[in-house]
């Protein structure tokens, strides 16, 4: 993978995107739920309201983050702060890359759950939820130490696009 030396306006887009479709896909979480746990005890999975829209939001989550981790591939990402401490690359980079592996599968197993009436794919579903959030709760944390304690201004290489 190339290392660039950060961000392009199209990454820092694709980003923040996202952020903002995963947040509504929480809050708008209890209205899936409960059309799941309708189907589950009537067998009939329709689609109502909630389940299109809780779709729809999947589905483009789905897609940008194929677009995300092309242009990952295509242009790389910039490197970690040179202060910043060996372990503490490790585990941004595993979770840049858990970030990825959890917004693919996650549409992927609810679109499998709905169209197979999986109660097994339901909660790998769920499982995969309660990891995205610990995930982001993480990563707001790490932010935060970046900024507060290492000083490092990490998160203007997500506001601001590198003009190379």
């Amino acid at each position: 993978m190339k290392s660039a030396t950060g961000y392009s306006k199209q990454q820092i887009w694709l980003h923040w995107a996202i952020v903002g479709l995963v947040a509504l896909q929480i809050v708008l979480h209890n209205g899936m739920a409960r059309a799941w746990d309708a189907a589950m005890e009537t067998s009939l999975f329709a689609l109502s309201g909630p389940v299109v829209v809780h779709f729809a939001i999947g589905g483009l989550i789905l897609g940008l983050m194929m677009w995300r981790f092309a242009l990952r591939q295509e242009r790389g990402v910039p490197p970690p702060p040179d202060s910043e401490p060996p372990l503490l690359q490790k585990l941004g980079h595993m979770a840049h890359l858990s970030f990825y592996a959890i917004l693919i599968l996650l549409p992927v197993t609810g679109g499998l759950a709905w169209g197979t009436q999986s109660a097994g794919l339901g909660k790998a579903h769920e499982v995969l939820r309660a990891l995205l959030v610990l995930l982001i709760l993480g990563h707001i944390g790490a932010v935060i130490y970046h900024q507060r304690v290492l000083k490092s201004d990490l998160l203007r290489r997500m506001l601001k696009p590198d003009q190379g």
